[in-house]
C-alpha cells in the first residue's frame, strides 16, 4: 500500500500511526502550497496547552507556488526560537534528553526550502521511530489515485478539520496531562519525548485510518 501525503513539519502522530511497515511512502511535490496547514506549523504541548509553531515564509503565506518551490524566511531566527520553545516544553519529559542532541542539530542546519526542511524532519523521525519505510515523490499533479493501492492523505490533516477527518486519537502519556488532560493530534515530537523508544509500537498497535 502506498501512503500518499504533503510533506509536513513534523507532522501528527495521526499520519505515522496510518504508516505500516510496508507502506511505501509518496510525498507530494507538484501541488500548489496551502496556507493554515501543517506544511509550515507544527503542535506542541506546554504547561498551559498547545502550542503551534510556524516557519515563516518568504513570500508569506498567500503565496500561490508549487509546494516545492516554496522557501522559508532568513529574516527572522525561527529555527533557534522554535528549539527554544520546544526545549521549554519538553525539557521535564522522559526521553528528551534521549533525542536532544541529534534533534537540535537538525534545528541548527541552515534550509531554503521548506519541503527540503520538512524532509529533513520526516527523515530524522523515520530514523528514531527505527523504521525502514521507501521514500518517494510525485512526478506530477494527480487529482486521486487508485483507492486499492493508494491511501490518499492530501489535505486530510489540517488543523481545522484534523479532529474530524481521525475522531479516534491515539492516547499516550503527556507530560502535563495532570494540568489540561490529554491533548490529541500533536506533532510526533510530543509522542516520542513522553514514550521514546516504544513510541513505533504504539504506532503500529493503534487503528489504521482509511
Amino acid at each position: 500500500m502506498n501512503l500518499l501525503s504533503e510533506l509536513q513539519y513534523f507532522a501528527p502522530v495521526d499520519l505515522y500511526k496510518n504508516i505500516n511497515k510496508n507502506s511505501n511512502i509518496v510525498f507530494e511535490s507538484y501541488d500548489r502550497f496551502q496556507k493554515m496547514s501543517f506544511r509550515n506549523r507544527t503542535w506542541v504541548v506546554g504547561a498551559e496547552g498547545p502550542l503551534l509553531l510556524t516557519v515563516p515564509l518568504e513570500e508569506g503565506r498567500d503565496q500561490r507556488k508549487l509546494s516545492r518551490e516554496v522557501r522559508v524566511s532568513t529574516r527572522y531566527p525561527w529555527q533557534s526560537n522554535h528549539w527554544k520553545t520546544i526545549v521549554s516544553c519538553y525539557s521535564r519529559s522522559p526521553w528528551f534528553d534521549f533525542y536532544r542532541d541529534s534533534l537540535e542539530a537538525v534545528y541548527l542546519k541552515p534550509f531554503i526550502f521548506l519541503n527540503d526542511w520538512n524532509l529533513a524532519c520526516f527523515k530524522w523521525t523515520l530514523e528514531k521511530l527505527k523504521w525502514q519505510n521507501p521514500v518517494e515523490f510525485t512526478t506530477e499533479y494527480q487529482p486521486s489515485y487508485p483507492a486499492d493501492s493508494y491511501l490518499d492523505l492530501r489535505g486530510k490533516l489540517m488543523p481545522k478539520s484534523i479532529s474530524t477527518q481521525f475522531p479516534q486519537p491515539i492516547v499516550y502519556r503527556q507530560v502535563f496531562e495532570d494540568r489540561s488532560g490529554f491533548i490529541p493530534h500533536m506533532s510526533i515530537l510530543d509522542l516520542l519525548f513522553c514514550e521514546g523508544p516504544v513510541a513505533g509500537e504504539i504506532l503500529r498497535k493503534s487503528k489504521e485510518v482509511r
